[in-house]
């Protein structure tokens, strides 16, 4: 289901809050990895702290789930999540969303994923766009992950002491 503005004013969000999310948490993951600094370190992973998972490596396994995603969206939603990422880096004000999206649709309507992952805060863009139409990723009735009423992070639930 797309996000709905709640406010009238506000223009539509058109990307499913599922869709959405799942590129903000690949993008997050993306965002952490750094180039291979050391290709041929040939030293046991677990003597470099398994660093080697934060290597950008061809074939990597979250590169390409956020590219496939981005590259799953029909044009209007890809053009929407460049606009959406130029929201929240500052380039765009919410009232100028119209022309963020036509902008998007005219630059970036070939290789929008590569465009989109070559942005080094992607998934902070992405969020904080978000933000400027007053919704959030995080889903309030699921208490198995996410924060809880006071925005402290949930634990692992089977942590937790259950009342009977």
């Amino acid at each position: 289901m797309p996000i709905a503005a709640e406010n009238p004013e506000r223009p539509p969000l058109e990307i499913a809050a599922d869709k959405l999310a799942f590129i903000i948490e690949k993008a997050r993951e993306f965002d952490i990895k750094e180039s291979d600094t050391d290709p041929d370190s040939g030293s046991n992973p677990a003597d470099d702290g398994v660093t080697d998972i934060l290597a950008d490596q061809p074939g990597d396994p979250t590169r390409e789930e956020l590219a496939s995603a981005i590259r799953a969206l029909n044009q209007d939603e890809r053009a929407q999540l460049v606009a959406l990422a130029w929201l929240g880096r500052g380039t765009y004000a919410l009232d100028e969303w119209q022309e963020a999206i036509s902008t998007a649709r005219s630059e970036h309507h070939r290789r929008t994923a590569e465009y989109l992952m070559g942005l080094p805060l992607l998934g902070d863009y992405l969020e904080d766009g978000l933000a400027m139409f007053e919704d959030t990723i995080i889903d309030s009735e699921d208490k198995r992950e996410g924060v809880d009423g006071e925005n402290e992070p949930l634990g692992n639930m089977r942590d937790k002491p259950t009342r009977q």
